[in-house]
């Protein structure tokens, strides 16, 4: 923005002005350059522009920089639209059933055949094929906003938390539904604690709640006894009247029938009369504390503190005097005084990420710890703000009486882990992922997402390093690309769902690793909260459901008659993903068979595997040598024969 200086003036001067900066000439003509007609040009003296005076140079300047902001945005848009058209797009699939819901769930689980969804004021149940309800408890005077289904054969075991953050455990057995217990209610509130999070181990034999109170933080560990919940349910007996009663939200009587539940799809009924077994309680687990000035007195002492393996690298046992870290202290102070004068907001409890891991997965666990396959045996914990993740052995022995940490694995340097996923470990056969048909022994995969929204997978065998490689790289450019959640599809063998902020939902598979399709929400729904989907992933089936929101519901104020949808995929419908849903298994004997494949079976199944084949050729060799006996004794007797002739 400028104003001509010759706008307000009739008379207009022309000149031709030499082009580039005048200079002084030299004092000799010799030196003098010579005139040439492309050094001038015509410049009218009346299109010369003053400058503009305050503020509106300012305001020049702004609205310059406006332009070219615009401009860069522009260019980028542009740049990113031809880079979406010549990049090749996944197939993408539509769901396959909408469900029509009444009330908007804030959390799903899925178990069996079943749906769980958490609400106001209780959970309710859904057939997951037919999106019929089963039955529905509405007991609280609060919201459920967490909820957990975990099978246990021909049972469920429940576990929903409320907006206190009290966790409650429920059994689900045929046409009744049990309360076994408030995990953390207690009669007075001033010591009430609330559940964080909380894990259930496969087939339900352990369940871990990390719970917060009074400043303080630790992981509750408790051993379910599901083998009595059967006994007790098959064969019921009145709960007697306990002389501590803890308070219940009005539990202890049958459910009554209405209409609504004479229209659901099977009877359920609460059984409140019915008391079950409580859960054990076995270990109670807090954050490491803080490294301090040694209490040993030499050096073998130290040693002798560290019993095999199980404390080893945890930097609890180590030989450094308070006087080292006074003068650590005194240094670091001197060098960043400046720094730490200034007022520091309270560092929060540190955050617990934990795992239920099944036997020899990633340890070999103690001769003298037993345990039947596929339960699970370890406790795995990374504290938020530690570089360590502890192994807890969830079998006590003798020696053992809380419980102890079996080992420590560093995790990978310069990245911050926000979620870890254990994969159900597999094999790429004929360019295929399969599972082996029987469980493998020191075999892990993992997939870790970090807060920076890359993703890595991670992959230990036996007494091998672990290997990391990328899946994917942080978004730099594009932050609405980045990861906010993945979850393993364990149906399929090396699939993993990812979830993206700009509400993407796509299939990878982790060992080539590509996406193999997309999944989309019809047009008139979409995710309200894309960087926090609500989702829940079958561990028995290949599918999945997906909370869609319409805009219309979600500006809309009377929730009355807003109809909330759940949108399932079943993975096994798709054309891309039928062959991997039917044919995800790779034989034991084509394993060892395989030499590639052999090495990852365990020791006795290829020491077995071994002396069969050996076995196998001494008695090829030995029927041969019969073979060969017998024709040479029918020799002898031809040959007696014709002598005696």
């Amino acid at each position: 923005m400028s104003i001509p200086r010759g706008s307000q003036v009739q008379t207009r001067f022309s000149s031709f002005m030499r082009k580039g900066l005048l200079e002084v000439p030299s004092p000799t003509e010799k030196d003098w350059p010579k005139d040439d007609e492309d050094d001038y040009v015509f410049a009218d003296v009346g299109q010369e522009v003053d400058s503009l005076p305050q503020p509106y140079l300012m305001i020049n300047k702004m609205v310059n920089l406006l332009f070219d902001k615009c401009w860069e945005v522009i260019q980028e848009r542009d740049a990113l639209r031809d880079v979406e058209f010549n990049r090749t797009q996944p197939t993408t699939y539509p769901p396959l059933v909408e469900s029509k819901l009444n009330k908007m769930p804030n959390c799903m689980a899925i178990s069996q055949d079943y749906v769980f969804f958490g609400g106001a004021k209780g959970f309710s149940i859904y057939n997951l094929y037919n999106a019929k309800r089963i039955y529905i408890w509405e007991k609280l005077k609060v919201d459920v906003t967490s909820i957990w289904a975990t099978d246990l054969g021909n049972e469920i075991l429940i576990a929903p938390v409320d907006e206190t953050g009290i966790a409650r455990l429920f059994y689900f057995y045929k046409d009744g539904l049990f309360l076994i217990k408030a995990i953390n209610e207690v009669d007075d509130a001033s010591k009430q604690t609330t559940c964080i999070k909380m894990e259930i181990s496969q087939g339900g034999d352990f369940a871990a709640f990390l719970l917060q109170g009074a400043g303080d933080i630790w992981l509750d560990v408790y051993k379910l006894p599901k083998e009595s919940w059967l006994k007790e349910v098959e064969h019921p007996q009145p709960a007697l009247n306990p002389k501590k009663k803890v308070r219940q939200p009005q539990l202890n009587t049958l459910e009554p029938m209405t209409s609504e539940n004479l229209e659901m799809d099977m009877n359920v009924c609460f059984r409140g009369d019915i008391k079950l077994s409580l859960p054990v309680h076995i270990m109670k687990i807090k954050p490491p504390k803080p490294v301090t000035g040694t209490t040993f007195k030499s050096p073998l002492e130290v040693f002798a503190k560290v019993e095999d393996y199980y404390g080893l690298g945890s930097g609890q046992n180590h030989f450094i005097k308070d006087s080292q870290w006074e003068q650590l202290a005194a240094i670091f102070l001197a060098s960043h005084q400046k720094y730490l004068d200034k007022e520091w907001e309270e560092e929060p409890p540190s955050m617990a990420t934990f795992h239920f891991l099944l036997p020899s997965r990633i340890i070999t666990m103690p001769v003298e710890v037993k345990g039947p396959s596929g339960v699970a045996c370890v406790l795995g914990i990374h504290w938020a703000g530690s570089h360590n993740f502890f192994f807890y052995s969830l079998h006590r022995t003798l020696k053992d009486k809380v419980g102890f940490p079996l080992g420590v694995i560093a995790l990978p340097k310069g990245c911050s882990c926000q979620s870890i996923h254990f994969l159900k470990y597999f094999l790429v056969h004929e360019g295929q992922n399969m599972y082996p048909e029987s469980p493998l022994k020191s075999q892990m995969k993992c997939v870790v997402l970090c807060t920076d929204s890359s993703l890595y997978l991670v992959t230990a065998k036996g007494t091998q390093g672990p290997t990391i490689s990328v899946l994917v790289e942080r978004p730099v450019k594009h932050l609405d690309e980045a990861i906010c959640a993945v979850a393993p599809v364990l149906a399929l063998p090396g699939m993993l769902l990812i979830f993206g902020k700009n509400g993407s939902v796509q299939l990878m598979d982790v060992a080539k690793p590509q996406i193999i399709c997309a999944f989309v929400l019809p047009r008139t729904y979409h995710l309200a909260v894309p960087w926090k989907p609500l989702f829940a992933v079958s561990v028995q089936h290949p599918c999945f459901l997906l909370r869609g929101d319409h805009p219309d519901e979600i500006e809309s104020d009377d929730t009355k008659d807003i109809q909330n949808s759940v949108f399932y995929f079943n993975l096994e419908a798709y054309p891309l993903l039928e062959n991997i849903s039917r044919n995800h298994t790779i034989p034991e004997t084509d394993m060892t068979e395989n030499t590639a494949f052999a090495q990852v079976l365990p020791l006795e199944k290829r020491c077995e595997s071994f002396l069969q084949k050996r076995f196998q050729k001494l008695e090829k060799k030995v029927k041969e040598q019969e073979h060969w006996t017998r024709l040479r004794r029918y020799s002898l007797l031809l040959q007696r024969e014709n002598f005696r002739k």
